[in-house]
């Protein structure tokens, strides 16, 4: 009895090679393409008060946004803008599928990039397959090396101002020039470097297929409204090659004339005319192709196009519904509610923290004392003179500190001050609050509860 063969579970991914495609949404891809990456790279060389416009200063915990600063007590903002995010890819996702994939995400970007180099140095597609199966030679070399070197000079670069947006930019290449980069900072620019040289080099649409959750679950937000890139498989079948002479209906034949440009232009290496599946990336190169050989067959365009379910089934299409107005309503309200926070925003921080080490002090003149420790946090960029005052209690006052401090642009101020009372005022636990007030013509004000501890009646 002959043994069984072992069967390989496992299916070694192969290297799909895109076609070049012109078109529409080529045109579009690519604007894309350059603007975001174009944006990406000059940002953190832009300047704003003599600071970098953009920047994210872990160790000093500041965040800047060009005239905005802000702080670790600012945490709500960006929960909030997370908020905002997640409900625009749900919003435009159920109106128009994944437009965000196939145009705006940074792994489609990249690799884009990535893919611009490789034709530049190893050509068209058919030579690129060619070169592949040929034999080392010089040629060979000469070509796959200089592919290598400016892939690894763009992810050097993108490790570099990736790190730019954590740590001034301009400092960061004197740095560099010196050669006294710190080892952290290195770290994470070759690490981030080497994500983007795998992910965009070699990954690419694994990434897409097997890494990113998004894939998985967007069926969820489709609905038969949602407009998704579809092959109309009642004009298109049967399929079959014919010459452009041949009448297609009296050959008994659909538009299709499987071609299978569709696939070959395809960066996931599906084929669009098995029906929507979770690899579409919604990129749209299959409608650029398909509607190229229409064109050169004299059939009429959209053979592949965006559409809906129910406009395939020629039903009436609702782009305004229920699950559209949900999104877009809770949108407006958070994004209205995040504008209308921030420019109400006093740029001044007031932490108060009591004492715990002693209840409260008993002094001469029959006066009351409790101990405090105030932080006042300057949120804008100047240097700015505030006055500190308490009430709540009559006759209260602070004592032992000047009722104006200076506290620099972006700096904080840490305080302990005496706050005192008549005993007749003081008895029990009295509310109190603490106010900082900008002496300049803003107004800005912010005040700070806490709790004046007094002896039983």
């Amino acid at each position: 009895m002959n043994n069984p063969q072992p069967v390989s579970m496992y299916e070694s991914q192969k290297k799909i090679y895109p076609r070049e495609i012109g078109g529409r949404f080529a045109n579009l891809s690519k604007l894309a393409t350059i603007s975001l990456l174009g944006l990406f790279y000059l940002i953190p060389w832009l300047m704003w008060d003599d600071r970098q416009a953009i920047l994210f200063d872990l160790p000093a915990r500041k965040f800047y946004l060009i005239g905005l600063t802000l702080w670790p007590q600012d945490f709500p903002y960006l929960a909030l803008l997370l908020i905002i995010a997640a409900l625009s890819l749900f919003f435009f996702t159920a109106l128009a599928g994944r437009l965000w994939c196939g145009f705006a995400c940074p792994q489609t970007v990249w690799t884009e990039a990535f893919i611009w180099i490789e034709q530049f140095t190893e050509g068209t597609r058919s030579q690129r397959m060619k070169l592949d199966k040929a034999p080392w030679s010089w040629n060979k070399l000469r070509r796959k090396g200089s592919k290598q070197l400016l892939w690894i000079a763009l992810s050097m670069w993108t490790g570099f101002t990736f790190v730019g947006y954590f740590e001034p930019i301009r400092e960061l290449n004197n740095q560099f020039m010196t050669l006294t980069v710190g080892g952290w900072t290195l770290f994470w620019g070759l690490f981030y470097g080497f994500a983007t040289y795998g992910n965009a080099g070699y990954m690419r649409e694994q990434v897409c297929k097997y890494m990113c959750p998004y894939a998985r679950f967007q069926s969820a937000m489709f609905d038969k409204d949602t407009l998704i890139i579809s092959y109309d498989e009642k004009r298109g079948e049967p399929r079959g090659g014919r010459k452009r002479s041949v009448d297609p209906k009296l050959a008994g034949l659909g538009d299709c004339i499987d071609c299978q440009l569709c696939v070959q232009v395809c960066p996931t290496g599906i084929d669009i005319r098995e029906g929507l599946q979770y690899e579409c990336i919604a990129c749209a190169a299959c409608i650029d192709a398909c509607d190229s050989v229409m064109d050169k067959m004299n059939y009429p365009r959209g053979l592949v196009r965006y559409t809906t379910e129910h406009a395939m089934d020629s039903k009436e299409t609702q782009v305004v519904r229920p699950r559209m107005l949900v999104y877009g309503a809770l949108l407006l309200v958070l994004v209205g509610s995040m504008v209308t926070s921030m420019t109400l925003r006093t740029p001044i921080i007031l932490d108060v923290i009591r004492d715990r080490n002693s209840l409260y002090r008993e002094l001469p003149g029959d006066l009351i004392e409790n101990i405090y420790t105030i932080k006042v946090i300057n949120q804008s960029n100047d240097s700015r003179v505030f006055k500190l005052s308490v009430e709540g209690v009559e006759g209260i006052y602070l004592d032992g500190i000047d009722d104006e401090v200076a506290v620099d642009g972006g700096g904080v101020l840490s305080l302990p001050v005496r706050v005192r009372a008549e005993r007749s005022n003081a008895y029990g636990i009295r509310k109190i609050d603490f106010i900082v007030e900008a002496m300049d013509d803003s107004g800005d004000l912010r005040v700070e509860d806490s709790r004046f501890l007094g002896p039983t009646p």
